[in-house]
């Protein structure tokens, strides 16, 4: 599939986001821990979470949504199969489901991890923590095996780095096992304590403390129950970028300020501008943009899926913008596709920032510069990953002229009929085969 964009245009108007694709998928797989029914309100219809289904169908869901209400409904009355040998697309989901699967079948087979293409993702840190609550793992060259034959007990977790996926990891194996558990320099992105509140309202006992610290006492069942998906922060900065990039006017409905207080303030600090309304957030520019130093950081820091939009902005504003990104070594492919369209972006091996930066002296291009304003020229190019193809669309619709964007197959894993609802806001662009 391809996308055809004629750029060149102010984008005005609203758009609603979706529920977040990173918490909905995670709360699908929170479903797995009780064998009554689970409800998921605004939920995401996208790619991701369709893989998700088809991994929880397999495992012995019974799954049903309900896309006129944007509704899930997910009971898992009972474990059918607790080996999953391959999905029809590889995503970064399965490894989450190990811990279900051990608590309520005493073993687990799940598919090698996959996802976005943007370097090696640490599974140790899931592994080893795991390995510390009693479960006995083995790698093969397709899959993960696991089983804990003397049921999962709490334990002393200490990560090296506050791993989103690892701390979810933990959080779902921990709920039921038996004792205390306690994770130390632990991830709290607004998608974890989404997920520590649904499985709350489950009946397991989370307390969160102070210095990323996680504590979970296991019970021994949890209940069903409905829980709303939050609205997709990192669709809001994408959909902010384009408004400012585009030099136009767009309420994104159901953006919620608390989520993106720190991109807020990088967006302020570049010339854009916004009013938080009951309904959301209107984004805009104020003037000239200006450059800026940003660096990624674990929340509250600047997220990294917040990075690669903000450069597409960047390519805008007057003098030399500086990034550093600290969470992945291998995030700017998508720069070239930036530079094929008359942008002036250098990317860098050492830090380019004040943060202590685990990349140092590693030799990755982990550090860009961008010098601007750079007016984009239209181009023909290929989705890298998710959020790269999201740039390819910021980029098309701010470049005069026509742009092709092919293997949009990606792009429909986050982001839910991203064509038709650019349409309203005026943009030029059209789907084909």
């Amino acid at each position: 599939m391809k996308l055809i964009i004629n750029g060149g245009k102010k984008l005005n108007g609203e758009i609603t986001l979706s529920g977040s694709k990173n918490a909905a998928t995670k709360m699908m797989i929170a479903s797995l821990l009780t064998d009554e029914p689970c409800q998921l309100k605004n939920f995401p219809m996208i790619g991701d979470t369709e893989i998700t289904a088809e991994l929880c169908r397999t495992i012995g869901s019974k799954v049903v949504v309900d896309k006129k209400n944007n509704i899930l409904k997910i009971h898992t009355p009972q474990i059918k199969n607790f080996k999953v040998n391959s999905l029809t697309r590889r995503n970064r989901i399965p490894i989450l489901a190990l811990g279900p699967l051990l608590v309520r079948s005493g073993k687990a087979e799940v598919p090698i991890v996959g996802g976005d293409k943007i370097g090696p993702r640490p599974v140790d840190i899931h592994l080893n923590a795991l390995q510390k609550m009693g479960v006995i793992i083995k790698i093969t060259p397709t899959s993960y095996k696991a089983w804990a034959s003397q049921g999962i007990h709490g334990a002393k977790i200490n990560f090296r780095f506050p791993s989103i996926g690892a701390t979810e990891n933990i959080i779902l194996a921990a709920v039921l096992a038996n004792g205390r558990t306690t994770i130390a320099n632990a991830a709290t992105e607004p998608e974890i304590i989404e997920l520590i509140k649904m499985l709350q309202k489950m009946g397991a006992i989370i307390e969160l403390g102070a210095n990323r610290a996680i504590y979970i006492d296991g019970v021994k069942k949890l209940k069903g129950i409905a829980h709303e998906v939050p609205p997709d922060r990192i669709e809001a900065a994408s959909f902010a970028c384009l408004a400012i990039a585009t030099d136009g006017r767009v309420l994104v409905k159901k953006a919620r300020q608390q989520d993106m207080i720190t991109f807020l303030n990088a967006l302020r600090r570049i010339g854009g501008e916004y009013e938080v309304t009951d309904e959301g957030i209107i984004f805009y520019r104020s003037g000239p943009l200006k450059a800026v130093k940003v660096e990624t950081d674990t929340h509250p820091g600047f997220m990294t899926d917040w990075q690669q939009p903000f450069v597409a902005l960047l390519t805008q504003a007057n003098g030399i913008s500086e990034i550093h990104e600290t969470i992945y070594e291998d995030r700017f492919g998508y720069i070239q596709d930036l530079n094929l369209m008359d942008a002036d972006i250098k990317v860098f091996s050492k830090c380019l920032g004040e943060l202590s930066c685990r990349f140092n002296g590693k030799n990755f291009l982990h550090s860009a510069s961008v010098k601007g304003p750079t007016p984009l020229c239209a181009a023909d190019l290929v989705v890298r990953d998710l959020r790269s193809g999201m740039v390819n669309v910021i980029a098309a619709l701010m470049a005069r002229g026509q742009s092709t964007i092919d293997g949009i197959e990606e792009i429909d894993r986050g982001y839910f009929k991203l064509d038709k609802r650019l349409k309203k806001l005026g943009a030029n662009i059209k789907r084909i085969a």
